[in-house]
């Protein structure tokens, strides 16, 4: 079984949402979505500062942890079908992969993204470098 980029983004997404729930994250935050069946989790726009609102910034940062994994399992799909049937994914996608992650790596600097997404998209640039090389000494 050939390791492919899209089954390391669906790697990774499966493992945001199950830390995300875990203890060692957000899972108090879960347990208090559970108590409202993750129905309404927050007050939308009216949790909005402009609007006078106080917002909950631990639910949202609990939601939008656990929302990024699941974001991730279809473009890892989506990355795995393109590398199962052309072999290779288009550079773009691999620049717009890697500048989401470097704005990520600024943002929170000791996360995942730093750790394990930046190393990943510079190993997809690298890949697809090396493959484009070759295609040129080749053809």
């Amino acid at each position: 079984m050939k390791i492919t980029n899209g089954k390391i983004l669906i790697f990774f997404g499966i493992i945001h949402p199950l830390l995300g729930v875990s203890p060692f994250a957000f899972g108090k935050q879960f347990q208090g979505f559970a108590k409202q069946f993750f129905f309404k989790i927050s007050e939308g726009l009216f949790e909005f500062p402009l609007l006078n609102g106080t917002m909950n910034y631990e639910n949202f940062a609990a939601f939008w942890f656990f929302y990024f994994g699941l974001l991730l399992i279809p473009i890892g799909v989506l990355v795995h079908y393109v590398e199962t049937t052309t072999h290779q994914l288009p550079k773009n996608f691999i620049w717009a992969y890697l500048i989401v992650v470097l704005v990520g790596v600024f943002m929170i600097p000791f996360s995942g993204m730093t750790f394990l997404m930046l190393p990943h998209a510079i190993y997809m640039l690298v890949q697809k470098n090396k493959q484009t090389r070759q295609e040129v000494e080749s053809g």
